[in-house]
């Protein structure tokens, strides 16, 4: 970069090396060690010293001075006690290393336009890179600036060096390597490199770039050809200008193309208003009919609140009684359930095994089921005592599973007695075949499907405590589960409700036997009785009474007609109506009957 072109805008960055709070006296310190000789009296060297600072560039020691092999000098630290070695070192570093910082000025006494980072406990500082680029050209344009370097030895911080400083005077160093700075010496870091006042200038190393084509004399031509006729071509417009504005100066002014325009600009407003109009009336209706709309459903949504209020209030009122009649349906189920059970338990009596037998051994309805433990070898008489008990036990819990609403997870086959079987629908399993029998039938495989089949009997065994809110301990006590289900579903502090009266009622339809008038008018009234009885409500007790007292009648007036005329082949049924002609339906209302009450 050329000396006139440095401006404060390309400086980046300052370098402090050689930091020094010492300054020489008398002579500088090249002219101490150069040892010249004085022609002034010894007197004069006497008195105060009189002698300005030296600005020498270069030592005055006489090369003829120092020796081939210079002798080793000693030290004053060689013989002293590591404590004053270790002050003497403190104090070296105590007197040359300081906290720096530097600021710049455009002028002596103006405000700094940049203040640098503090650099701690040093002699050589690299502050950071700064961009003065952002100050305004008032700065950025100077090529001269006042550096001020502050230095904290101890408390307080104190100015160490003042120097005016202009870029054209620097000189080029390239680098700060090998280089001998005096003290306090700055180092200026430009653009195109680093830069120095009190160091002798480098030559700087020519920029290796390509050769750029320069333009021809031709080109030269036809750019200052071009340059003309543009220049012309400006004139022209400005004369041109200037008399268009004379004419228009010159003419009188005409109002109607103003007018015009502005009657069309004014039609074109008035055009765009109606527009609007039009738009605003029909958001306006289209608003009041929403409302309108909006309104009515206020009113429907205010009237259904209302009803549903209404609604509310009356359950409210009829609350009280829905919830005593709630409980006292599951007092009543709660009942029914362990007559059930207790009904159950008679039917299907689980009692312990034979003396002798093992622990935890019963039997069901006399028949003896282990617990999950067997002998394969047995008896074909023994398997089949097995089969009917496991039989019973799949009717028990088929029977259970509706009068607890507990569902069982495997569905059972109840109704074949011993040949009972169990399916599983749940389970993934190789085999397509999902019917395992609760009977041995031979084999291997036979063998397997048994006790899969006693297994999920138990499982749904399980279910069953379950779901009564029991613990099973261990599934494989097929029995003792079922019985302990049964004693606990029938167990309670209250009296076990009685049946509901009515019984079981069979409704048959055809025509009684044919021969005896009596007896076909008295069919057709018991089959008129089975419709309506005489006008009683059908399943009471009055209407059940007169078909027990006629059928009670048919019979025994059928068996003395036999008797006394009849063949013995056609006495031994004694029923009132025709078994191959009449077909008989039975229909339930459930466990009606009061057996207490007829017992």
């Amino acid at each position: 970069m050329l000396p006139q072109n440095r401006r404060l805008r390309h400086l980046q960055g300052i370098y402090i090396r050689n930091l020094s709070f010492t300054r020489p006296h008398g002579r500088a310190a090249d002219d101490l060690e150069a040892d010249l000789p004085s022609n002034k009296p010894q007197s004069l060297h006497d008195g105060a010293p009189q002698l300005h600072h030296a600005h020498s560039s270069e030592s005055l020691m006489s090369t003829t001075r120092v020796a081939a092999n210079p002798r080793r000098r000693s030290t004053t630290l060689a013989n002293v006690s590591p404590v004053t070695r270790q002050k003497q070192l403190e104090y070296t570093v105590e007197s040359r290393a300081a906290d720096v910082f530097f600021s710049l000025h455009c002028a002596e006494g103006d405000e700094p336009v940049y203040i640098s980072e503090v650099g701690e406990r040093a002699t050589n500082f690299n502050f950071r890179f700064f961009d003065l680029s952002q100050t305004g050209p008032s700065v950025t344009r100077q090529s001269q600036l006042v550096v001020k370097i502050w230095a904290k030895r101890q408390l307080s911080w104190t100015l160490l060096v003042t120097q005016q400083v202009n870029l054209r005077n620097l000189n080029y160093l390239g680098t700060v390597r090998n280089k001998h700075f005096p003290p306090n010496c700055l180092v200026f870091h430009l653009l195109d490199g680093v830069y120095s006042l009190e160091l002798s200038s480098k030559k700087p190393e020519p920029k290796h770039a390509a050769p750029l084509p320069t333009s021809s004399y031709n080109a030269l031509m036809k750019l200052s050809n071009l340059d003309n006729s543009i220049q012309d071509a400006l004139a022209t417009r400005e004369a041109l200008t200037a008399q268009i504005n004379s004419l228009l100066d010159r003419a009188p002014p005409d109002a109607v193309p103003q007018a015009q325009e502005s009657a069309l600009l004014a039609s074109k407003y008035v055009t765009a208003q109606a527009r609007a109009l039009r738009a605003a009336e029909a958001r306006r209706a289209a608003l009041r009919a929403s409302i309108a709309a909006r309104r009515s459903a206020i009113e429907e949504g205010r009237a259904a609140q209302e009803r549903a209020a209404d609604d509310v209030a009356h359950a409210q009122s009829k609350l009280p009684a829905s919830r005593a009649l709630l409980g006292a349906a599951r007092e009543s189920i709660r009942g029914q359930r362990r007559r059930i059970c207790e009904d159950l338990a008679r039917i299907f009596p689980i009692a312990p095994a034979a003396p002798g037998a093992p622990p935890l051994a019963f039997a069901i309805c006399g028949v003896p089921v282990p617990n999950t433990d067997y002998d394969p070898t047995s008896s074909t008489a023994a398997e089949d005592a097995l089969s009917a008990g496991l039989g019973l036990v799949a009717q028990l819990a088929h029977l259970l599973q509706f009068y607890l609403s507990a569902p069982l997870p495997y569905r059972l086959a109840p109704l074949l007695g011993s040949r009972s079987g169990v399916r599983d629908d749940i389970s993934l399993l190789p085999d397509a075949r999902r019917d395992f029998p609760l009977f041995l039938r031979g084999g291997a495989t036979a063998q397997y499907r048994f006790d899969y089949a006693w297994f999920l009997l138990n499982k749904d065994v399980e279910a069953l405590c379950v779901a009564a809110g029991l613990k099973v301990v261990d599934i494989r006590h097929t029995l003792p589960n079922l019985k302990y289900l049964l004693y606990v579903c029938s167990a309670g502090r209250d009296d076990v409700p009685e049946r509901r009266r009515g019984g079981v009622r069979g409704l048959w339809a055809g025509r009684l036997m044919k021969g005896s008038k009596g007896a076909a008018s008295g069919g057709s009234s018991l089959d008129d009785g089975a419709s309506s009885t005489g006008g009683s409500r059908p399943g009471s007790a009055d209407s059940g009474s007169k078909q027990r007292e006629q059928l009670m009648g048919r019979v025994i007036s059928r068996e003395a007609s036999d008797a006394g005329g009849s063949s013995a082949g056609s006495s031994v049924i004694g029923l009132p109506f025709d078994e191959a002609t009449t077909k008989l339906t039975l229909r339930t209302k459930g466990l009606r009957e009061n057996v207490g009450a007829r017992a």
